[in-house]
């Protein structure tokens, strides 16, 4: 957040109404501050001044003196204390304790901090929820040097093996904030007179105490290998590389040392084998015959093995990325174009006509849907599914890229939450209302109230019969007056129905980071107009659906078309808009698609330049 300079708009002493107002925010922010803390940090008699910057940011500091608190929306909800306050009240947060200096070098740097960077203590990770504020400290030393904000709880971060992002740093020692300080040094240091934070006895930990255990803490995912000394080889450098790579090109004047350090070693490294000449040349050989069948082989060895009933309705395009590409031969492309039927849609539409799947076109999403598998298809059960082994060093070479494009990775997936119409069906079978369901769950449960209640028809098992609570919760409303309600449904089409009674929701993800978006999900917009003296700007806006940040994609933008980019918020509205000098709509529109995975579909675009 303070990476770079942001000019401040304003500086202004607090009312006496604000101090007051300031400090009720504090003490309902952070449980742990006593009333002496307070007046410690923000003395009674002195003047306490706020700063707004143009990012929105307020900056609150006793006047003549330190930095000790920061808004981030300068509304009042979302406060973090610098690293002046808290080392005058350690106790303020708590914290994580890092791994030593190698690690404190990179969050000084700028990068975020991972779970494999923390030592995690020996009566087991601490208790914390998504969205907390919590510091940063290295061994030995009381003071914290960052803060920021948890990415996931506690239960979530077990889940996941304590991998991936753990805290994501707002401010840290050395950054901008810190140096608008004058002296920049510790307040006051007779609270501790014997923390020293100068360099290198801060940031220059041994690399041992670094990534080993330290004073009888357990340090997370050790990978230790002895020497013939008896001392202990510090932590793997593939471990290294995947948590800390973001943060090797930081302006800290120690890139040099710490980049050799991490790849020592790496020619050990075994990366997966390239292509082979001969596998091209079967490639380019391949007839639209081949093609036709690789794609039936491959739709059946998915059905077989990772296509499973609970997950449907599938997308198409989610069928044929995560499950029919990943079933193709080692070293074939497979290029639905090159085959008889050209397009994805008409691929699946043959092969439901033939009776193995059952897909429907949703018009909403424009693109095909998976409902069911006829697993009782003749081609289905004389299928012989391959036992495909994967190579151990081959996962282990490409973890470290799937870790660092997981940044980058959106999936846009579909929940609903129950509405009046249907609520009458879900309490029965014992299931919450005030929760969201996926389709398949929805489907499942509407299917449970079906059994419960011996809906189905006796003479006809694909068939059921409706009684009055599920013909209410299905077409109630959705018939014109004088119209007869239908007794019967079929079973292929009740989840289906079932679901489009329900409140469509979105949750969008990225990496570690998600959103639940109620409705219909708001598109990007791009617009290219004309400005004074027959100059070109390109608009973009409605990005933070997709959990893109504004600031951070204007600088990458400004690099990647070398041209001038600002970021001004939306007139009226919630949200920022990032201006682009120059008619590189089309530019855009691609780099949104390749580089952040948006889907084609929610991007809008208007050129207002052509006629």
């Amino acid at each position: 957040m303070f990476k770079k300079a942001v000019e401040a708009k304003s500086h202004q002493r607090l009312s006496g109404a604000d101090r007051k107002k300031l400090r009720r925010s504090i003490k309902q922010k952070f449980q742990r501050v006593s009333d002496s803390d307070l007046d410690a940090l923000l003395p009674p008699k002195a003047e306490i001044t706020v700063a707004k910057l143009q990012n929105r940011v307020h900056v609150y500091a006793v006047e003549g003196g330190f930095p000790m608190f920061f808004d981030v929306d300068g509304r009042g909800s979302d406060i973090f204390p610098t690293v002046y306050a808290l080392w005058m009240v350690p106790e303020l947060l708590p914290v994580f304790v890092l791994k030593g200096g190698e690690v404190s070098r990179f969050v000084i740097g700028g990068a975020d901090l991972m779970f494999p960077g923390i030592i995690v203590p020996p009566d087991g990770l601490p208790s914390f929820r998504a969205g907390e504020p919590w510091a940063a400290k290295v061994p030995g030393n009381p003071a914290p040097i960052a803060v920021g904000s948890t990415t996931m709880s506690s239960a979530e971060a077990l889940k996941a093996g304590l991998r991936g992002k753990a805290l994501r740093i707002t401010h840290c020692y050395r950054d901008l904030l810190w140096e608008t300080a004058e002296g920049r040094c510790v307040p006051n240091a007779g609270f501790f007179e014997d923390v020293v934070f100068e360099d290198p006895s801060l940031l220059q930990a041994s690399h041992d105490s670094d990534l080993t255990e330290v004073a009888g803490e357990t340090s997370i995912d050790q990978q230790k290998n002895p020497k013939s000394d008896g001392s202990e080889e510090s932590l793997d450098v593939n471990e290294l590389q995947t948590d800390s790579a973001p943060a090797l090109a930081t302006p800290n004047g120690d890139e040099n040392d710490t980049t050799a350090e991490v790849t020592e070693g790496v020619a050990d490294l075994k990366l997966p084998d390239t292509v082979s000449a001969n596998d091209q040349d079967d490639q380019l050989t391949l007839s639209t015959a081949d093609v036709d069948s690789l794609l039936d082989k491959c739709l059946l060895q998915a059905l077989h093995t990772t296509v499973k009933d609970k997950d449907l309705p599938l997308p198409g395009s989610t069928l044929w990325s995560n499950h029919v590409l990943p079933c193709r031969p080692s070293g074939i492309t497979l290029n639905i174009k090159k085959s008889s039927y050209k397009k994805l849609s008409k691929w699946l539409q043959a092969k439901s006509t033939s009776g193995l799947i059952s897909v429907k076109e949703d018009k909403h999403k424009e693109e095909v849907m998976l409902f069911s598998v006829n697993r009782k298809h003749a081609d289905y059960s004389s299928f012989k599914p391959e036992k495909r082994r994967v190579e151990k060093s081959e996962q282990h070479s490409v973890q470290s890229a799937n870790e660092i494009r997981s940044s980058k990775t959106l999936e846009v997936a579909e929940i609903y939450k129950p509405s009046v119409h249907v609520n009458s069906i879900f309490s029965p079978v014992g299931a919450d209302t005030g929760k969201l369901f996926s389709a398949s769950e929805a489907t499942d449960i509407v299917f449970k109230y079906v059994e419960k209640e011996n809906l189905v028809k006796p003479t006809n098992k694909s068939v059921v019969v409706l009684d009055v609570i599920l013909c209410d919760a299905l077409f109630k409303g959705a018939i014109k007056k004088g119209t007869t309600y239908p007794t019967e449904i079929h079973k292929k089409d009740l989840g289906s129905t079932f679901v489009s009674r329900m409140q469509p929701h979105h949750v969008v993800t990225r990496g570690n980071e998600s959103v639940v978006c109620k409705g219909a999900l708001k598109t990007i917009q791009l617009l290219t107009e004309r400005r004074q003296g027959n100059k070109k700007v390109t608009k973009l806006s409605g990005m933070e659906s997709f959990l893109i940040d504004a600031e951070a994609l204007a600088s990458e933008l400004q690099k990647k078309f070398a041209c001038s980019t600002t970021v001004a918020e939306l007139p009226g509205k919630k949200g920022h808009e990032v201006l682009v000098q120059g008619g590189v709509i089309d530019d855009l529109a691609r780099h949104l698609i390749e580089q952040y995975g948006v889907p084609k579909r929610y991007i809008e675009v208007l050129d207002k330049t052509k006629k």
